[in-house]
């Protein structure tokens, strides 16, 4: 028997995408749509390649929020897949469960949702396909559900459906397993869900993470979307993905070192971005544009309060569709360049640096500071609230401010 069916995972309908809010609201419209298009357009391209089934492997909603038209939007778009007798089969994930939306609707006809008491096998049986899984009852599932899988169907093509890290350790570790584990089931395919990467995990048997349909923040860069997976006499022939994002992310990390002044960083700046954006290939493109390497621009680029506009110019002359997310100084001073407005001045501050009193006095700031802070931040704070840290950059910005009053 051969047929196709769709594995696609964490959709994630509903969650805001993160970074431009507050600086366009035009794109920020786009933002939010996003995901719901996504979907959209695999449904879409999955109908095109005559799907014999779809699978969702978890995390379908994004938490515990109350927005219905979430709900009815994906309803109305897995019904375009009934309506065809192309049936449905997912689980929740751990977003999806504290879902109201999940709990509320019926779903349309030819949908299945695995159980969360216990794993299940639904069997498909014109196509001699079984598939064995389960949901998640709760956000935090600490047991190893792969181990109580059921058996294979012998003589069926078998597909495990999984929501789990399985050993990535980038991800909270849901239903943690091992690869092994999933080879012992003896099954033929297992679609997983939860890690927000595409990942080929193993060919024998095949273990596949699709990612994502939708980066959502700097953090999910690169291509996003689903796989389709072609079975050719019960063993798998392809693994094909299909690309769904209609806005991409990327960071761009800029080596400044061989930048002797501004044209030089800002064509740096273009040079890198260029290829991010034929990447892209006609989407929206959001990026991070990181300043790194020995260079005396160090401290400018710290006193320089305009450099995000600088910067956000630069990367718009790349392409149509570039949008800044933010500029991040990752610079070090070049110790082999004078200091703007001589050695008096940075010995000086190196000396007020040193100081016991202007130390002590930055100290009792800090610990004001970090006493304010909500427990949850004090950890994430903690570099910001670092004295050398603090030393470092305000040294900067004081030689930055000195070298751009000194310049003709």
């Amino acid at each position: 028997m051969n047929f196709k069916f769709l594995h696609a995972a964490d959709l994630h309908l509903g969650s805001p995408l993160q970074g431009l809010a507050q600086r366009d609201e035009g794109v920020a419209r786009r933002l939010a749509i996003a995901g719901r298009a996504a979907f959209e357009d695999l449904v879409t391209k999955a109908l095109e390649e005559d799907v014999a089934f779809a699978l969702i492997a978890g995390d379908v909603f994004d938490g515990a929020w109350k927005d219905a038209s979430i709900g009815l939007f994906f309803n109305r778009e897995i019904a375009r897949f009934a309506r065809r007798r192309v049936p449905t089969f997912f689980l929740r994930g751990n977003h999806d469960a504290d879902s109201v939306v999940t709990k509320s609707l019926n779903w349309p006809d030819g949908v299945r949702e695995f159980s969360t008491r216990a794993a299940e096998t639904c069997r498909i049986d014109e196509l001699r396909v079984a598939l064995h899984g389960r949901g998640f009852p709760r956000r935090e599932v600490i047991e190893n559900y792969a181990l109580d899988y059921p058996e294979p169907v012998r003589g069926w093509f078998n597909i495990g459906v999984l929501h789990t890290a399985c050993g990535r350790t980038a991800h909270e570790n849901y239903a943690p397993c091992t690869e092994a584990d999933l080879r012992l089931r003896g099954y033929d395919y297992w679609a997983l869900g939860h890690v927000h990467a595409f990942e080929i995990v193993s060919r024998d048997p095949w273990i596949v993470y699709p990612g994502n349909l939708q980066g959502r923040s700097v953090r999910e860069c690169g291509e996003k979307g689903a796989v389709i997976v072609e079975v050719a006499d019960g063993r798998v022939a392809d693994v094909r993905r299909v690309l769904t994002d209609r806005v991409r992310w990327a960071e761009a990390v800029v080596d400044v070192a061989p930048c002797d002044d501004e044209p030089d960083l800002f064509r740096a700046i273009e040079a890198e971005m260029r290829p991010h954006a034929e990447a892209a290939d006609g989407r929206m493109l959001i990026v991070r544009v990181t300043l790194a390497g020995s260079t005396p621009l160090h401290a400018r680029l710290i006193a320089d309060a305009d450099l995000r506009d600088k910067t956000e110019a630069a990367v718009q002359r790349c392409a149509d569709e570039v949008w800044l997310e933010s500029v991040r100084i990752a610079t070090a001073p070049d110790r082999r360049s004078p200091a703007p407005g001589g050695l008096d001045l940075a010995a000086a501050l190196m000396e007020s640096a040193a100081d016991p009193e202007s130390r002590a006095q930055i100290e009792a700031m800090i610990g004001i500071v970090r006493a304010r802070l909500p427990g949850g931040l004090i950890e994430a704070a903690a570099a910001a609230l670092n004295i050398e840290s603090i030393l470092s950059e305000a040294q900067a910005l004081t030689l930055g401010r000195a070298e751009m009053g000194a310049a003709p």
